[in-house]
């Protein structure tokens, strides 16, 4: 699958302190890269990622049309990666306002998320509700569409871990 194959040429071979091929050994109860040259494990942590929940009043939840694998052309929430030196209230701020335009708040912590991405590998999603504060509603960044549809005719999302974001958005009552 052409995914699998991109999330394993992503996986690290070599020592990051000394460049010697990486092993896998059991350590604490789990296989873990290790370098027997420096005797140094290298973990592999899942990768952190923000997903904005925009609602404008209580019935329509906003959607980009991702422009970029994986998931090029579904549609998502908006978000993405955080970024070394900030913080993920921060970066999902930051994704807002690449993709769509908007400026926004936050207004609370949705849920965290572990998945296991075939093109990324581990991830942690961390969703937030997010109150637009102004900006120009436009599609941006890796986004090719953006826009609000109603909570009870959502196109299909491309993300298991945002259509569990969304429904438990629906289930606080928004």
């Amino acid at each position: 699958m052409k995914n699998m194959a991109a999330a394993e040429r992503r996986r690290r071979r070599f020592c990051s302190f000394c460049g010697e091929q990486l092993k896998r050994v059991s350590r604490g109860g789990r296989m873990r890269l290790y370098c027997s040259s420096c005797d140094t494990v290298h973990y592999e942590n899942p990768l952190p990622a923000t997903a904005a929940l925009v609602l404008k009043g209580d019935e329509d939840l906003l959607l980009v049309r991702r422009g970029m694998e994986p998931g090029k052309g579904k549609w998502g929430l908006p978000g993405g990666f955080v970024e070394a030196g900030e913080a993920p209230s921060e970066g999902v701020l930051r994704e807002l306002k690449e993709e769509t335009g908007l400026i926004g708040e936050v207004e609370r912590l949705i849920d965290v998320l572990y998945e296991d991405s075939p093109f990324y590998g581990p991830l942690i999603i961390i969703g937030y509700k997010v109150i637009p504060q102004g900006g120009d509603l436009l599609a941006g960044d890796d986004a090719v569409e953006v826009r609000y549809f109603p909570l009870n005719g959502l196109p299909r999302v491309a993300f298991d871990s945002h259509m569990t974001l969304i429904e438990e958005i629906e289930r606080m009552g928004a």
